[in-house]
């Protein structure tokens, strides 16, 4: 064997090998702080496990690079990532209870809801890695191989750095030695509980995703298992997966109105997109699981079902009301008066009733026209009357008068026009989430470039232009035929041939 591959096997050993104790060290440190609440103590527990989190982004990508591959370092770097995760994320959950009741013990409502929320997020991070584990030895044993998909790497690069900074803000001890090491690490210590509500938020989104992508990769085998060909047993347990995606719809935008109540609507917004995305998830799940079409094909079924009512009442949650309450919270809060005299009550109810009646009307619809909807969609409607508001806020902090009362007449408007045109139900709106499907490199660039701009003063024209692109998007896709718009695969040449003539 060459030397230099022997080099790079011992290194890519020693990266997979260290980590558990690297985190062990970090853990006793914990403990030293706990008890002794020393700031060199604190700094040489982040000095640690800053390690082991560079170790565990860069052992994979070593190993894969560099053979021949040391099998057992592979085998052995998932079960050291459990490892490492059971050991720091309940270390978390109790280093800020300790900071709640001992560093700052009067602490306020969000402080401790901060305390509930760091809780679930380590027992799901637990969940999810015992689950992988379950999950892809079971399908190894069905003769199955596992693979790898780009949310559970995700899932891994996020994780470590989420753990670190967690640890940092939980056993944060300030008056520390004037090093520059302690400067930076006490930064992250004292980082605003905003971003960090935002970044645990993100980080368990992807932990559930994580969780939903097992489930749909080897949830087969189980079920092939579990349920012995009983078709109506296998179908109740399959409805859990939408119906839990549905819930999450709902939470995200009730966690919407609390950051509005923060005075964070650019963080408000982003929840609505991902709730947004829970709604087309569920149905996607669904679709893709079977559970829209009947357990006898030859009866034709009832559109209305449990399914179907809890997604509709989820999506009053998220892209009626919600919307309607944010508008009037951020409309009073931000410049009361410039807002004087306007109808801001009155308003939101017309937008929450709106959304609603849209709402009925889909639910009731007999005749729908396949990857379209009748009427702007709610989830559309939601994110145009919502994005005027962040200009509406900046105008607020920064603006003219002029400016701030131009932007509390347009909010007032948007949500007017929005709830009428809801429910102009002759106009043909195509259906975003399986245009996401059929152009994943558009939505990949879409993505990025709203990263780019979203600690920016252009991220609400950014996203309020893209919505008056889909507000008059019917003037053209008016000619997609249902055929094409249904689709959730790619759009191949004679597909988008066909797509120009007229349905």
């Amino acid at each position: 064997m060459p030397k230099q591959f022997m080099i790079s096997r011992r290194l890519t050993a020693v990266l997979v090998y260290t980590r558990p104790a690297l985190a062990f060290g970090a853990l006793i440190c914990a403990i030293a702080v706990m008890w002794l609440r020393d700031p060199v103590i604190y700094t040489l527990g982040m000095v640690l496990l800053c390690i082991s989190m560079v170790f565990d982004l860069v052992d994979g990508w070593f190993a894969a690079r560099f053979p021949p591959h040391p099998t057992l370092a592979q085998l052995a770097d998932r079960i050291l990532d459990k490892v490492v995760y059971s050991i720091i994320f309940p270390l978390v959950a109790v280093g800020v209870t300790w900071r709640l009741t001992v560093i700052s013990p009067t602490y306020t409502r969000t402080e401790l809801l901060h305390a509930i929320l760091v809780l679930i997020l380590s027992v799901t991070v637990l969940i999810r890695d015992n689950f992988a584990h379950f999950m892809r030895g079971f399908a190894i044993r069905q003769g199955q191989e596992p693979e790898s998909s780009e949310l559970n790497r995700l899932r891994t690069m996020v994780a470590a750095p989420v753990g670190a900074l967690l640890y940092a803000y939980a056993f944060y001890v300030p008056q520390g030695p004037p090093s520059p090491i302690y400067f930076w690490i006490s930064w992250l210590g004292n980082i605003p509980q905003r971003g960090l509500f935002f970044i645990e938020i993100i980080f368990l989104i992807i932990n559930l995703g994580s969780i939903a992508g097992y489930t749909r990769k080897y949830g087969t085998y189980c079920l092939d298992e579990l349920c012995l060909g009983e078709e109506r047993l296998r179908r109740q347990i399959l409805t859990f997966f939408p119906n839990a995606l549905t819930i999450l719809n709902a939470l995200m935008g009730l966690l919407a109105v609390f950051f509005a109540y923060q005075g964070r609507i650019r963080e408000a917004y982003l929840i609505l997109i991902g709730a947004a995305l829970f709604d087309k998830l569920d149905g996607t799940l669904a679709r893709r699981l079977g559970l829209t079409e009947p357990v006898d094909p030859r009866t034709s079924g009832s559109r209305v079902t449990l399914g179907g009512i809890l997604d509709d009442v989820a999506d009053g949650i998220s892209f009626c009301i919600v919307p309607a309450w944010v508008f009037y919270l951020v409309a009073r809060a931000a410049a009361p008066s410039a807002t004087a005299g306007l109808p801001l009550g009155w308003a939101a109810i017309a937008y929450a009733a709106g959304g609603i009646a849209r709402l009925v009307y889909f639910t009731l619809d007999k005749n729908p026209i396949p990857g379209f909807f009748k009427g702007l969609p709610s989830p559309a409607g939601a994110l145009l009357v919502v994005a005027p508001l962040i200009m509406f806020q900046q105008a607020a902090a920064e603006g003219t008068p002029e400016e701030i009362r131009f932007w509390s007449l347009f909010c007032v408007g948007v949500m007017i026009f929005a709830a009428i045109w809801m429910n102009l139900y002759p106009l043909r709106y195509l259906h975003f989430g399986r245009l996401m499907n059929r152009r994943p490199l558009f939505v990949g660039f879409w993505l990025v470039l709203a990263l780019l701009l979203l600690f920016t003063p252009y991220f609400g024209y950014f996203t309020l232009g893209c919505m008056i692109i889909y507000l008059v998007s019917p003037m053209w896709t008016w000619r997609i035929s249902p055929e094409i718009a249904a689709s959730e695969k790619r759009i191949k040449k004679n597909g988008l041939k066909q797509a120009k003539t007229r349905d």
